[in-house]
C-alpha cells in the first residue's frame, strides 16, 4: 500500500501533489492511501513513489474545481473517491460529463452538501459583542456540517469590513482585524461569549414577527436544521413558539375582525364622490389638506400605500421637522414618526430642549414607497420625480404653518424643502435662508442612527444629531 501524508483535513494542495505522483507512478486506487498528519499506517505501507522523468498527466479544470469542494466534506473516504476519479480520467476522458456514473454522482452529491454547508454558515453565524477595555470585537461560535470555514470566511470579510470579528469552530478559527484575514487552531464553545446586550432586543423582535398561521415545521427545519439551533440566540424561543402556535392560530381565527379605519373610510367616500380636486384647489386649513392628500394622483405611489400621511402639530408651530416619507407603521397609523425612528427623534428633541408638542412633524413625500419582501414591506427611497410631485403638499403645509425654522432629516427631505440636491455631510448644522423667510437646518435622519452597527458610531452620530437640533432651537 502506497501512503501519502497530508498536512490537514482540508490540505487540497498536498492531496493534489500526492495524487499526481500516484497517478504518474501507475499506483491504482486499490493500492493508494491518504492519511492526515501523523496517522498510524499499516504494516505493509510504503512511502510515496517517485514518478518517472518523462511521465505526464493532466486533468480538466472541472475536476480540479470539484475536488476542491469534495475534500471539504467530512466523509473519511473523500480523498480515495477523488483519486479513483482521477485514475479513471485517463481512459474515460468524458467521465466528468457522465452524471449517471456512480463515482460522479457520489462526488457531485458531496460537493452539493459542502456548498449547502457554506450557505448555511452565511445564514446562521451570529456574532456577539465583546468589550475588551476600549476595544470592541464580535465573536461567533459555529459548528458547520462540513469543513467550510476557510471557504466561507472571505464572505464575512467583505460583508463586515469595518468590524473586528472572529468565527470559532471545532475545525479552526477565522479572525479579521480590519486589514488581514487569518486562521487559527480549533476552538471550543466556551471560548465564545454566551450572550450580549443586543440579544434581548433581537429575541423580542423575533418573537413579535412570529406568525403561527404561517408555521410549517418541516419547511422550517429543512431550511434551518436543528443542528444549527445551538448557534442561534432566537432558537431558545422556537420550541415555545411552535408549541403555542396551534392555540394562537385558533385564537386568531376566533377573534372578531378588526374595525376598518373610520378616518380613511370617510376620506375614500369623499374621493369616490368627487374623484379628484380641481387643479385650482388651495387648502385653507391643515384638516382640509389632510383630506385632500388622499385624492392625490400626482405620482404612482398612492397605488400601493394604505393612505397619504400629512404632517401633525400646531397650526402655528415655530419649528417644522421634515423627514423623508412615512414608514410602514406611519402608513398604517396615518401619523408621522410613530415608528422606531420617531422614538429616536423624540429622545433627541427632549435632549435638545425642543418640546415635540410645539413642533410640526411631516415628510417630504406623503405616501409610503416600498417593495414587498415576504410578509414585510421594505422601505424604498423615493425618486426625484416623486419628491418633486409631492412638493406641492409640503409647500402647502409650510404656507399654512409658517414655521420660522425648518429641520430637514436626510437628503430627500432637504431636496423637498430647498428644491436642490444637497450634500448633508457638508451643509449640516448651517442656517440656510429660504425664500419664505424661514431658516433651514440640515441633519441626518434618525433611521440612519438605527442602522449603524457599532455602539461607538451610534453614540457619536447621536451627539451630532442632538447638536444640530440645538442649533435649530437657537434660531428660534
Amino acid at each position: 500500500m502506497q501512503v501519502a501524508l497530508l498536512a490537514g483535513e482540508t490540505d487540497f494542495e498536498g492531496w493534489r501533489r500526492a495524487a499526481r505522483s500516484f497517478r504518474l507512478a501507475g499506483v491504482p486506487p486499490t493500492k493508494a492511501a491518504f492519511r492526515v498528519g501523523n496517522a498510524e499506517g499499516g504494516l505493509f505501507d510504503t512511502a510515496l513513489p517517485e514518478p518517472g522523468a518523462e511521465s505526464r498527466f493532466s486533468a480538466p479544470r472541472a475536476f480540479v474545481d470539484l475536488a476542491q469542494e469534495v475534500i471539504l466534506h467530512r466523509s473519511p473516504d473523500r480523498f480515495d473517491l477523488m483519486y479513483r476519479l482521477l485514475w479513471r480520467l485517463q481512459d474515460e476522458r468524458d467521465l466528468m460529463n457522465v452524471v449517471s456514473d456512480r463515482d460522479m454522482v457520489d462526488a457531485l452529491d458531496r460537493a452539493k452538501n459542502v456548498s449547502r454547508a457554506s450557505h448555511k454558515m452565511k445564514a446562521f453565524v451570529r456574532f456577539r459583542q465583546v468589550i475588551d477595555g476600549d476595544a470592541e470585537r464580535w465573536v461567533a461560535w459555529f459548528e458547520p456540517a462540513h469543513r467550510v470555514l476557510e471557504k466561507t470566511a472571505p464572505f464575512f470579510m467583505r460583508r463586515y469590513t469595518s468590524m473586528h470579528w472572529s468565527i470559532l469552530t471545532p475545525d479552526g478559527a477565522a479572525h479579521w482585524n480590519g486589514e488581514a484575514l487569518t486562521f487559527g487552531p480549533p476552538a471550543t464553545r466556551d471560548m465564545a461569549p454566551a450572550e450580549d446586550e443586543i440579544e434581548a432586543f433581537w429575541k423580542t423582535y423575533y418573537a413579535s414577527t412570529f406568525n403561527p398561521a404561517r408555521l410549517k415545521l418541516k419547511t422550517m427545519q429543512g431550511e434551518m436544521p436543528k443542528r444549527y439551533w445551538n448557534n442561534l440566540p432566537e432558537a431558545a424561543l422556537i420550541r415555545e413558539l411552535t408549541a403555542q402556535s396551534s392555540i394562537q392560530t385558533e385564537a386568531m381565527v376566533a377573534a372578531p375582525s378588526s374595525q376598518p379605519n373610520a378616518r380613511l373610510a370617510r376620506t375614500l367616500s369623499r374621493i369616490n364622490r368627487d374623484q379628484s380636486f380641481d387643479e385650482g384647489f388651495v387648502p385653507s386649513t391643515l384638516e382640509e389638506l389632510d383630506q385632500a392628500v388622499q385624492a392625490c394622483r400626482r405620482c404612482p405611489l398612492w397605488r400601493d400605500a394604505t393612505q397619504g400621511v400629512c404632517g401633525a402639530g400646531p397650526r402655528k408651530a415655530p419649528i417644522m421637522i421634515v423627514g423623508e416619507q412615512p414608514g410602514d407603521q406611519e402608513d398604517l397609523a396615518g401619523r408621522p414618526f410613530v415608528g422606531p425612528a420617531g422614538k429616536v427623534l423624540d429622545e433627541a428633541l427632549a435632549e435638545a430642549g425642543i418640546d415635540r408638542d410645539d413642533a410640526f412633524l411631516t415628510n417630504a413625500v406623503k405616501h409610503f414607497k416600498h417593495e414587498p419582501r415576504g410578509k414585510r414591506r421594505i422601505h424604498k427611497t423615493p425618486a426625484v420625480s416623486e419628491i418633486t410631485a409631492c412638493r406641492w403638499w409640503l409647500d402647502s403645509e409650510r404656507r399654512l404653518v409658517k414655521p420660522r425654522v425648518i429641520v430637514t432629516l436626510g437628503a430627500t427631505a432637504a431636496l423637498g424643502v430647498l428644491n436642490r440636491k444637497v450634500a448633508v455631510t457638508k451643509e449640516r448644522g448651517q442656517a440656510i435662508p429660504a425664500a419664505d423667510g424661514s431658516k433651514v437646518v440640515l441633519t441626518a435622519h434618525p433611521a440612519y442612527l438605527l442602522r449603524l452597527p457599532h455602539e461607538a458610531d451610534r453614540a457619536r452620530e447621536r451627539e451630532r444629531f442632538v447638536a444640530d437640533l440645538k442649533k435649530a432651537r437657537t434660531l428660534l
